[in-house]
Order: structure tokens, then sequence, then C-alpha cells
């Protein structure tokens, strides 16, 4: 079995590798911070990096993406991984291909089918025996969401919590004692995060925006990077009426520490506290594009993944109104 071929592989004392879980749309033309310490987590120009490209419905685009990108920050060896059906992820073969990787990137898309595909597989155990023993794993917009043991298939937006507004399944269970949304502050994902705390209290909440992630340490400590900001819903003194409100009535939620943390801020998820903020990171050069930037409209299209289904139908309705108001001037 591949654990047991990996388990003798590397020392057992190693400790866990981060999870750099991301809330989709992160900088790829120009800073590029999140993805730089990305790359030196993995090993900078030494990295060999996986991307995971199961969630997205743009297929090898995303990879190549992604695969351009780091080859542009100086990483030499970056492969992809791409199994669209359970029988594809149970492929010894597949899940071998992890066993020398510094570092495995799993983009944005569907969260459910990126669990639905991989969860429980050969791939999957992979994935955690390679976090287990150093490997940094990372993971944007859907991939955030599907790293969690309990992971947010689906939902509505708004601001305030309602019955069945969400619904919960097993992610790959990277992170645990934790549930993760993302497009947080822009697709106004509060109301759904605070529905789930107050149906699970053991959980805690994270919400991270766009071009904003959450480095979690092996301690459980997490640091915030990125333009953004992580909020975070500890429901440790938790009152609510969840249990008993029917249909999709609105749910009390009372008690809930909230925790709205920008870059340099850190946290600490195990004792559920706020620590002494870190120096945010200089951003320098913040508007030089870096060399061999990938083609803009397919970062808006990949970022743009997870969206609700009507998104681009009102894009076009809002385009039609201001050309009709321009014609009219």
């Amino acid at each position: 079995m591949l654990p047991a071929m990996v388990e003798t592989s590397r020392p057992a004392t190693q400790r866990p590798g981060h999870l750099l879980v991301i809330g989709g749309a992160e900088d790829k033309l120009r800073q590029r911070q999140i993805l730089s310490r990305f790359v030196t987590l993995a090993g900078g120009r030494e990295a060999k990096i996986a991307i995971i490209s199961t969630a997205s419905a743009l297929g090898n685009e995303a990879t190549e993406l992604y695969r351009s990108l780091f080859r542009a920050m100086g990483v030499r060896e970056v492969r992809g991984l791409r199994p669209v059906t359970r029988d594809e992820a149970e492929d010894p073969r597949l899940a071998a291909a992890l066993d020398d990787v510094t570092a495995i990137f799993m983009t944005g898309g569907n969260q459910l089918r990126l669990a639905g595909v991989i969860g429980g597989t050969l791939l999957s155990q992979a994935i955690a025996e390679r976090h287990r023993h150093g490997v940094v794993i990372a993971g944007t917009s859907a991939g955030a969401s599907a790293m969690s043991a309990h992971m947010v298939a689906f939902g509505t937006s708004g601001a305030s919590p309602k019955q069945r507004m969400t619904q919960l399944s097993a992610g790959l269970g990277l992170l645990q004692g934790a549930i993760i949304d993302q497009h947080f502050e822009q697709r106004n994902r509060i109301g759904r995060l605070l529905a789930l705390v107050a149906q699970s209290p053991s959980l805690v909440g994270i919400g991270l925006d766009e071009d904003t992630a959450a480095l979690i340490g092996p301690s459980g400590v997490l640091e915030v990077i990125g333009r953004g900001s992580v909020t975070i819903l500890d429901p440790a003194h938790l009152h609510t009426d969840a249990y008993e409100v029917k249909r999709h009535r609105p749910i009390m939620v009372s008690g809930v520490i909230l925790h709205s943390l920008p870059a340099g801020y850190r946290f600490d998820l195990r004792r559920r506290r706020l620590l002494a903020p870190l120096r945010a990171l200089e951003e320098h050069h913040a508007d030089r594009p870096s060399g061999g930037l990938p083609a803009r409209g397919l970062v808006r299209r990949i970022a743009a993944e997870g969206a609700s289904s009507d998104a681009p139908e009102r894009a076009r309705r809002r385009a039609a109104r201001r050309r009709s108001e321009e014609a009219s001037e």
C-alpha cells in the first residue's frame, strides 16, 4: 500500500507541513504575495510542486496557468494531476506521483467535485500522508474549502443566518475543528458561516476574502497574508435556536466572538485566542508586473469559478443597462 511505501521514505519524527488556505482570486499578475510565500515554503527554486486541478471545469487550462506562474517564479519542477473519476484517483501510479513533491496546490472550481472525486481514495490518502511528513498544502477557493474535515458543499449568500442556507459535506480532512468559506466579503457569505457555526458549534468558522490567505502552521497558529481580511467566528459561548427553526427562516445567533484580521495578524486556532501581530509584509513594487504573465482573460475566468450560476446573466444585464444609459446621454 502507498502509505507504507511513503512511511519508509521520510523520518517518522518530521512535523506536519503548513496549510495555505486562500480565499480565491489571488494576485497572479503583479506582486504575487501569496503565491510567493507558497513557493518559499515549498523550497524556492528547488521546490517540486504538484498541481491538482480536479475542482476546475476549465481542465488543463487551470493546470497550465499555475504551471506557468510557478515556473516564472523560478520553480523548476511542476507537475499536473487531474483525475476526473474515482477510478483514476485510485490509481497507485497517480498517488505515487506525490512521493517526492515538496508542495501540493489545489485549484479553484467546485469543491464538491474535488471532494467527490478524490475523497477517500489512494490519492487523498497520499495527500494526507505527504502533509503529515512536512509537505506544504495550498488550496485556493474550492481547493481551500475542501481542506477541512467538514466542508461547505454549496449554499446561498446573505448577511443574515437562515436555516437551510447551506449544506455541509465531508472534505479532505487536512484541517480539523474548523470550516472554511472563501470569496467571503466579495460574495457576502457572513450569514451562511454564522448559520454553520450555530448548527455545528464545535467548529471554528474561517471566512477568507479574495487575494487573502490563512497560513496555518503545525502548531495551529494562523497567520493572515494578502490584501483583505480573514474573518474568524468562535462559537464557544454560542446561544442559538438553530435546532428548532424550520424551513428557511432566520436563525437567532448570539455570543459568537468575531475576529476580523488583516495581514500580519495571528490567531491560535487550538486555544481560540488572538496573538500579538507580526509586522505586515511590506509591499515592494506593487504596481510592477512580474515576468511570464499569464493571459488576463484566463486569470479572470479561473478566478470566477465557483460563483453562483446566475452571475454571468447578471453581468450581461448590467452591461446592457450601461450601454442603454450611454446611448441615451
